[in-house]
């Protein structure tokens, strides 16, 4: 959906493709140059108040999708992942940064070059990722619900986020209380860090 810049009623962009509903739809990032709209669905099976079975079954039916405001056109760039969940554009607008949920990993798809239409392995999280958003170095921060081990007893923290480099390589960690579980953090041009 779209939401005008001084507010009101949103416009239904995309709503389905090829006749079937985007019930889990989730990740979403917009090339400012272009207008094209990159997002995820993360399940045709499932939709978001079954989020944990998409973990648990291992569902690998998601997919990255792009939405062309100029015709109308929604695009599958990627089909058949595994929680597809956030998703970044990286600031050379070369690819794209998709998080993985279930298999607690970011992959690297790429929409310009020799490699146009590629994914790649990214970088392996140490917990369950949810929104990409980038950093002002040319990384991405990385919201994590919990870490991948974490017991319900024990520290009284865990890793809230983490800072991935540009070579995909974790470069700063984020803790904090066990009663916050952040679905996104965003880096502001004064360099302050707000969670959702």
């Amino acid at each position: 959906m779209r939401v005008p810049p001084g507010g009101g009623e949103a416009t239904v962009l995309a709503d389905q493709i090829d006749g079937m509903p985007l019930r889990f739809t989730n990740g979403v990032d917009v090339d400012q140059v272009t207008g094209q709209v990159y997002f995820t669905h993360s399940s045709m099976n499932y939709d978001r108040s079954e989020h944990e079975m998409v973990t648990k079954k291992g569902d690998s039916t998601g997919r990255l999708m792009m939405y062309d405001p100029r015709t109308s056109d929604i695009i599958m760039l990627q089909p058949r992942m595994t929680y597809p969940n956030g998703v970044s554009l990286s600031t050379d607008r070369t690819h794209l940064v998709v998080a993985s949920t279930g298999p607690c990993k970011l992959l690297r798809h790429w929409i310009r070059g020799v490699d146009a239409g590629k994914s790649e392995p990214f970088a392996d999280l140490p917990g369950y990722p949810d929104n990409v958003r980038p950093d002002r170095k040319g990384g991405y921060w990385v919201a994590l619900h919990r870490e991948k081990n974490e017991l319900p007893f024990g520290r009284d923290s865990h890793l809230l986020a983490v800072r991935v480099g540009a070579d995909g390589k974790i470069v700063e960690q984020m803790r904090g209380s066990k009663k916050v579980r952040p679905t996104e953090i965003m880096e502001r041009d004064d360099g302050k860090l707000y969670l959702g």
